[in-house]
């Protein structure tokens, strides 16, 4: 099942949709109740989108996916992770409002010394990462371990990376 696909329309072609479709699901209503007007939205191309088209993007990106059964079940691990980053934080979101919490992440930011908070952020994703590698290491062949693992070193390469888009983009509004 690994390096195959599933037939569309089969009855496992409706499990991996349900699982991609309550994933993705969860991301976008993490998000929703994080950053209703996407102002603290990292991924770019969601903020531009709006949501309406990230909604249609979606549904196209499960439908379309449901019948890879691995790149199914990274894209719904890296999902359900991302959904739970957006959940740790949402009630302070919407508790101080989006612009005030990005201007008072901003006033952290600038009162953390760099390599406290690269050394932070690294940390955080290398552990992630290595959980992740340990899965594909040791569940090797096994399908659900194996893909776990790599959601999670996506997940872990996503938070770096769009953490990283975050503050260059940051860096440069002051400038």
């Amino acid at each position: 099942m690994m390096d195959g696909d599933v037939p569309f329309g089969s009855r496992e072609y409706f499990i991996f949709l349900v699982i991609l479709a309550v994933a993705r699901g969860l991301d976008l209503f993490s998000t929703r109740v994080a950053t209703p007007n996407l102002i603290l939205e990292a991924n770019p191309i969601v903020r531009k989108l709006g949501w309406r088209w990230s909604i249609l993007l979606n549904v196209a990106v499960c439908a379309g996916f449901a019948v890879w059964p691995l790149p199914a079940v990274i894209i719904a691990t890296t999902s359900l992770l991302v959904a739970a980053r957006n959940f740790e934080w949402a009630w302070i979101m919407r508790s101080m409002g989006e612009e005030n919490y990005r201007n008072w992440i901003s006033e952290r930011l600038a009162a953390t010394p760099r390599g406290v908070f690269a050394l932070s952020l690294l940390g955080q994703t290398l552990l992630f990462a290595l959980v992740g590698a340990g899965l594909v290491w040791f569940t090797y062949g096994q399908f659900w371990g194996f893909a776990t693992g790599v959601g999670m070193i996506g997940y872990a390469v996503a938070v770096l990376f769009y953490t990283c888009l975050a503050l260059r983009r940051r860096r440069r509004a002051r400038e």
